[in-house]
Parts: structure tokens; sequence; C-alpha cells
């Protein structure tokens, strides 16, 4: 139930971001869900690399899978933030640029 609450959460921040910057709205609260998934499937796999690595001995063994699937919630909101945090920026930017462009209506009027 907690993971439904995230994924619907990370998806409303992105929905009102992309609707405040007229852009396709589901289309970005959904790259924003598949980018959390993104985020925790790298972190996983890293993880797990590592953990191998430094105990040769762990492959007769399970690796702890509650260990992973709670510090994997963090890597996956941090890729999130940083994908929300870099759209935001950029888009704020073309909007500033946007702005200070001349209009066809403009020309001849002063």
């Amino acid at each position: 139930m907690l993971g439904i609450l995230l994924l619907f959460f990370i998806g409303k921040f992105f929905y009102k971001l992309a609707e405040e910057f007229q852009k396709s709205k589901w289309g970005y609260a959904v790259l924003g869900v598949i980018t959390y998934y993104a985020g925790t499937f790298i972190y996983g796999v890293l993880y797990s690399v590592i953990f191998f690595i430094n105990n040769p001995d762990a492959f007769e063994s399970d690796i702890d899978t509650w260990t992973l699937r709670l510090t994997a919630i963090p890597a996956g909101l941090g890729l999130a933030y940083l994908l929300y945090y870099l759209l935001k920026r950029s888009w704020e930017k073309s909007k500033e640029s946007n702005e200070g462009s001349l209009n066809i209506d403009d020309i001849g009027t002063d």
C-alpha cells in the first residue's frame, strides 16, 4: 500500500509540473514513475554486484532482500527528483527565453 501511495505522489508532482509548463501531463507523470523504477533497478544491480564482489562465498547464501528493498527506495526517489529538477530548470529557461522574443503582432507598435 505504501508503494502505491509513493507512486501516486511521484506521478502527481510530475503531472503538476507538466501542467504548469503546458506539456503532456500524463506522459510526464508516467515518465516520473518509470524513472523511480529505473533508479531502484540500477541501485539493486549495483548493490548486488558490490555485495558479491565483497563476499565471494555469498553465492551459496541469499541476499537480505528487505535491506535491498528499503535502501532502493531513496535511490529511486533521488533519481526521480533529479529528473524533476532538471526538467523544471530546463523549462523555466526556455520559458524565459521565449518571453524575451518578439512576437509578429509586436512589430511596428511602440
